[in-house]
């Protein structure tokens, strides 16, 4: 923690502010530790300061580390003032995409100083994966591989999705998962045609296609994996539109690297479907970053700009969603690398049949 927390405070000379205040919840964890509630972190040059209630301080000594615990007796923006005065901070940043204008608008009067927007600050810190991170990605994948391989013996003709959703999750706990990193899909028959399809009283009937998109967290970090089965024998239209999305992401896979632009590796997806004739039946982007939250920076779409670094974490997840048929979805979590990617997702991609 004391890296990213060096690497914070260098940050802060560049934009020109005294200090940042960290109300987002992910990120106070991601730069404190911290895995409570109602808390709050401000760094500065100097000093860095974690403020908490009397819930949280005991907790709070047991996870931070290079800050200085300091608990509130009134309202947190009294424990902001104090130590905005206390340390002569005058230019004092704040996550523009978080906070609401009521807080800003406490924050301004209460403090009296210059409050300045910064985008994605920690954000872009977060992108990048290190070891830790990583191998926590690893092993909540671990336990979405092992679940997969589970429900593929245990779905049968009759179920409910809502009761496979909730089956899944109890599985991942047993698992060691410490919940669930969304709301899952499953989506089976003409309802596969929905790109989140959460989980309905529908029940799977003989020829449907059923999604699952599904994940957990290990140690606050997510996995998240699709696969698409049929129940029984798969015709040849399911069969087309099946390979096609598995070949769409084996070139994607195959050629994704760091070092192209976001939209260059949706591209390697998108190209093969377009081609197949299907391209108005894939909306969404290939892709995106997976950590904290399920869905963070990189976006890899028609439009992403950005260039893909090494040890990134993406998610690799071409579509074909067709209006009263269904659809297919396959998705893997990858690791980007400098001449290629690491595929972290180990279960098959072979169109299933389940009988």
């Amino acid at each position: 923690m004391n890296c990213r927390l060096n690497i914070l405070k260098s940050l802060l000379k560049e934009r020109e502010i005294d200090a940042f205040l960290i109300l987002k919840p992910v990120n106070v964890t991601y730069i404190t530790g911290f895995t409570g509630d109602d808390s709050v972190a401000i760094i500065s040059r100097d000093v860095s300061a974690f403020i908490t209630d009397s819930r949280y301080v005991e907790q709070a000594q047991d996870e931070v580390s290079g800050l200085e615990i300091l608990q509130y007796k009134y309202t947190m923006n009294d424990a902001i003032k104090e130590f905005v005065d206390k340390f002569n901070i005058k230019r004092l940043g704040f996550e523009e995409d978080f906070i609401t204008y009521a807080q800003y608008s406490s924050l301004h009067k209460k403090l009296c100083i210059d409050l300045i927007p910064q985008k994605n600050l920690i954000e872009d810190m977060r992108k990048i994966k290190d070891d830790s991170e990583i191998e926590n990605i690893k092993k909540a994948q671990y336990i979405t591989d092992e679940t997969f391989k589970y429900f593929l013996s245990y779905i049968k003709i009759g179920m409910e999705e809502k009761y496979i959703a909730v089956e899944m999750e109890y599985y991942m706990k047993k698992l060691g998962a410490e919940e669930k990193s969304f709301d899952f899909i499953v989506a089976s028959g003409k309802r596969s045609s929905l790109p989140h399809g959460k989980a309905s009283n529908k029940k799977i009937e003989y020829g449907d296609f059923v999604i699952f998109d599904f994940g957990c967290k290990v140690n606050g970090y997510c996995s998240d994996m699709t696969r698409t089965i049929v129940m029984g024998k798969a015709s040849d239209k399911q069969k087309e539109i099946y390979n096609i999305v598995l070949e769409a992401q084996m070139n994607a896979i195959n050629n994704l690297k760091s070092g192209i632009k976001e939209c260059e590796g949706d591209n390697l997806a998108r190209k093969i479907i377009n081609d197949k004739g299907y391209g108005k039946y894939f909306g969404h982007s290939l892709g995106h970053g997976v950590g904290l939250e399920i869905h963070e920076a990189p976006l890899m779409g028609t439009l992403g700009q950005n260039i893909l670094q090494p040890n990134m974490v993406v998610t690799v997840e071409p579509g074909i969603y067709i209006y009263d048929f269904g659809g297919v979805r396959i998705e893997d979590m990858v690791l980007l690398k400098e001449g290629g990617v690491i595929d972290l997702t180990n279960s098959p991609k072979h169109l299933i049949e389940v009988n």
